[in-house]
């Protein structure tokens, strides 16, 4: 347990595009400025393009998820890409304004595609499971103690367990204990909870703070 003990173990609709602001003035490449010009539109133009993009993102997904699934029907494994590219597609229509052009437009689209791909894996891999319960992370980190500095580091542990019993709310606690102890994925947790992988890694934020300065009011941890 070195450095920083807090960190432990440590198909809906599509909505409509707002035209990115300033799209014009930035130094794109043809292909990639006809992307947001189509997608930013309306009528047959756009929906053409979200036809285009889409098709797009299934195959990008396709190759993701083709290097980490397997033992998949195939019925199951388009599902699981057209889940992703949908994802990608909504993702991407709410970020036009952020693509400045550093890579072509596709290129950009892809990553949203892999991403989303990851994070269909990952649900996937959890369906049926239940999140760990709070012990199982303790033993866990417990066993990975160094053998000679196990004293110190059991000592510090022990802190932190008491501290994440006392300091931090029931929210909070649950949180941290699924995403920093016991490495449940936060798209997973954010899915299990129904609420946003951004307000999980505030609560987490949050989290980490208090135990630091429990632990600092113990002389213990990177600010004591």
């Amino acid at each position: 347990m070195d450095g920083d003990a807090v960190t432990v173990a440590h198909h809906g609709a599509i909505p409509e595009a707002m035209p990115p602001d300033g799209f014009g003035s930035r130094a794109l490449d043809p292909e990639s400025r006809a992307w947001l010009e189509r997608l930013s539109g309306t009528g047959p133009a756009r929906d053409a393009a979200l036809s285009e993009l889409h098709g797009l993102l299934v195959g990008a997904a396709r190759f993701a998820l083709s290097r980490s699934v397997t033992q998949l029907s195939r019925e199951g494994f388009d599902d699981l890409a057209v889940q992703a590219a949908d994802d990608a597609l909504v993702s991407i229509l709410a970020r036009l304004d952020d693509f400045r052009g550093d890579s072509r437009f596709t290129t950009w689209a892809w990553k949203f595609a892999f991403y989303e791909a990851s994070v269909a894996v990952r649900k996937r891999r959890w369906l049926g499971r239940e999140i760990p319960v709070e012990d199982d992370g303790w033993d866990a980190v417990a066993r990975e103690a160094s053998p000679g500095r196990q004293v110190e580091q059991m000592e510090l542990l022990a802190a932190l367990r008491l501290a994440v019993a006392e300091a931090l709310t029931p929210h909070q606690r649950s949180v941290f204990v699924a995403l920093a102890l016991n490495q449940v994925p936060v798209d997973v947790l954010a899915e299990r909870l129904g609420t946003t992988r951004g307000a999980l890694y505030k609560t987490l934020h949050e989290a980490r703070n208090r135990l630091r300065a429990a632990l600092a009011a113990q002389g213990l941890g990177p600010d004591s």
